[in-house]
């Protein structure tokens, strides 16, 4: 049996700054897999799955800019549990055992997208936390495993992170005062241009674990390329919904444990206390610009 490819001071260094990476984590087969089935969805020879949103980017969806192609006009593939070409990904062995040093064994899936940071857009992400969007906690035991399909540098709009801002708690974000900025793409208050971070480069199949209360964010990608990542969000079967409302937008499915390849449902039990409109801002400052959805 191979050892986890998540050693001690790896672990260390996440609960210290609220992430590690994991370099060289997944091989240039699988890369290749996930990148041949993005382009057969945003080229439509292979139909979305069912749940699966594509999502223009905003420049695109406002006729800024005449993509060249059908890639170049797609910001991210959200929602892949469906298919099962990029469901590999929250499926593979390696990736869940790195998972499972930081959450548990008993895990599901909360948020699965391949992002793709295309030219000629603005493309940017400001600092903001994930926990925002997830009605579970406790926020320790979700963690985002993130990994590049190709080699991300500062230039075409690496990840960037605050270390040790995931010890700060949930803040209230807002709308940046951006021409163009893509739905949901929300910036946490007080983080702005002047707040002090590291760049995280990364080569093909290096993968970064970050905690959901983990300030971070993106830049706009300034080459002629593409700058593309898969990721996904995943939280042990033990948390609880803790929104203070009862409806339940997404499925959850489970892919290690007991469990695994069955849908998950949060216990609603407790004082479900949080208010996600408390950290956001007015619902309608939301503009949605997508491309098909199933």
């Amino acid at each position: 049996m191979s050892s986890n490819p998540i050693s001690d001071e790896m672990l260390d260094h996440y609960w210290e700054h609220g992430y590690t990476i994991a370099r060289k984590l997944l091989d240039s087969r699988r890369v290749a897999m996930w990148l041949e089935r993005f382009a057969e969805i945003v080229h439509g020879s292979v139909p979305a799955a069912d749940g699966m949103l594509v999502m223009q980017d905003v420049m695109v969806a406002k006729g800024a800019v005449a993509p060249a192609n059908s890639a170049e006009a797609i910001a991210k593939v959200q929602n892949f549990e469906n298919d099962d070409v990029l469901y590999s990904y929250v499926a593979d062995e390696q990736l869940l055992d790195a998972v499972e040093r930081f959450v548990g064994h008993e895990v599901f899936t909360l948020h699965t997208m391949l992002i793709n940071k295309p030219p000629h857009v603005d493309g940017r992400h400001p600092l903001h936390q994930d926990l925002l969007y997830f009605p579970f906690r406790p926020a320790d035991k979700i963690i985002a495993a993130w990994t590049a399909l190709e080699r991300i540098t500062k230039e075409n709009g690496c990840l960037s992170v605050v270390p040790g801002s995931h010890k700060r708690g949930l803040l209230k974000h807002e709308n940046p005062d951006w021409e163009f900025l893509n739905n949901a793409y929300f910036g946490a208050q007080g983080a702005g241009p002047e707040t002090e971070r590291v760049y995280v480069e990364m080569e093909e199949g290096d993968t970064i674990f970050f905690h959901p209360v983990l300030l971070h964010g993106s830049g706009r990608n300034k080459t002629s390329g593409f700058r593309r990542a898969i990721s996904a969000h995943f939280a042990s079967v033990d948390c609880d919904w803790e929104w203070n409302f009862e409806h339940q937008i997404a499925k959850y499915k489970i892919v290690r444990g007991a469990n695994a390849g069955e849908w998950w449902s949060a216990s609603r039990e407790g004082n479900r206390s949080v208010n996600p409109l408390d950290y956001l801002p007015p619902l309608d400052s939301f503009k949605l610009s997508r491309k098909g959805r199933k």
